[in-house]
């Protein structure tokens, strides 16, 4: 079984404000050692969604973060990142999957129903979130993202992926076999930045390797 890793979330960036996000990702991301990072677009942004990711993908490249992007993904190779989240199991998805594999990630949540994330699985996405926020800010409660991630880790092969609101609930995620933990506003929020980065990784670390 493989270490669990941090999964960055993004705040719904502009163009205006990614300048002085970008040391930040930049921190968190060293400190953490993230394996990928969404990169997630105001509402109105989709635009401007080059401009946005232009200061977040050199980073990117010399941390070895997978940049995924919430976008069209006919956008995707254009702005260089690697790769789309998609939203849902529906016939997009096939598309997706058709216009950016093999060079491309394809990663699939807002999945409310255990049989979506079945059919998304099947169709070939390269990993499953579970419990992130929505576009309005609703986020599923714990409970239902703990379970899930359980009952996704104990049959599937394709990784999983489960949002944590809080540094606890990253820890409970990685111990239930998450493999990757997304985590965005409980870190961007910290007090120390750095600080938190290193105490949310030490701490999925010890969990998942206390998986049997």
């Amino acid at each position: 079984m493989t270490d669990c890793r941090l999964f960055l979330l993004t705040p719904r960036l502009t163009l205006a404000e990614v300048g002085a996000f970008a040391p930040r990702f930049a921190a968190a991301a060293e400190a953490t050692r993230a394996a990928s990072a969404l990169v997630r677009l105001a509402p109105g942004t989709d635009g401007d969604a080059k401009g946005i990711l232009a200061p977040l993908l050199p980073i990117a490249v010399r941390l070895d973060v997978a940049l995924m992007v919430e976008l069209d993904p006919r956008l995707v190779a254009r702005i260089g990142a690697d790769g789309a989240h998609f939203t849902g199991a529906g016939p997009g998805l096939a598309d997706a999957l058709n216009s950016l594999h093999p060079e491309r990630i394809v990663g699939v949540g807002g999945l409310k129903l255990r049989d979506e994330a079945m059919e998304a699985g099947e169709a070939g996405a390269d990993y499953i979130m579970f419990g992130e926020p929505r576009r309005d800010g609703w986020t599923p409660p714990f409970e239902d993202t703990l379970e899930r991630i359980g009952w996704w880790a104990e049959i599937f092969q394709t990784p999983c992926v489960g949002y944590a609101a809080t540094l606890d609930e990253a820890e409970e995620l990685a111990a239930a076999g998450a493999d990757f933990v997304a985590i965005g506003d409980a870190l961007w929020s910290a007090p120390v930045l750095e600080d938190a980065a290193r105490d949310v990784a030490r701490r999925i670390a010890v969990a998942s390797a206390g998986r049997e």
